[in-house]
């Protein structure tokens, strides 16, 4: 059973970072793209970055030069690491794996900027 499980959530001042986490497990074919995505109160699930396992990441416009996601194949692990945060980024952050020609999604951490 395909498991994906965020962490790395919580609460920063505008300016500051955080580093979410997600470890995808279940599959015995791996992942292949994989990524973030987040959604804000009484608004839609929107794109943050995704990466497939050869390739350039891609970005929202809204997290360019702010935000990088990574990840380790071997270890189905893919990261993103937040910096100048901005109040605008606080919603539910949801990490996203494809196998087996199914999105699979975790259950999602908050990620709350405010001073």
């Amino acid at each position: 059973q395909v498991q994906i499980v965020e962490s790395g959530g919580g609460l920063a001042q505008p300016g500051g970072s955080l580093r979410l986490s997600c470890v995808a497990s279940g599959s015995i074919y791996g992942f292949g793209v994989m990524g973030w995505y987040r959604q804000a109160p009484g608004k839609q699930r929107d794109l943050v970055a995704t990466i497939a396992t050869r390739g350039t990441p891609n970005y929202a416009d809204s997290v360019k030069g702010r935000f990088t996601i990574s990840r380790d194949i071997a270890k189905n692990t893919v990261w993103l690491q937040m910096s100048s945060l901005k109040s605008e980024d606080t919603a539910v952050y949801y990490c996203n794996a494809f196998t087996s020609g199914h999105y699979y999604w975790g259950q999602g951490t908050q990620v709350t900027v405010s001073s």
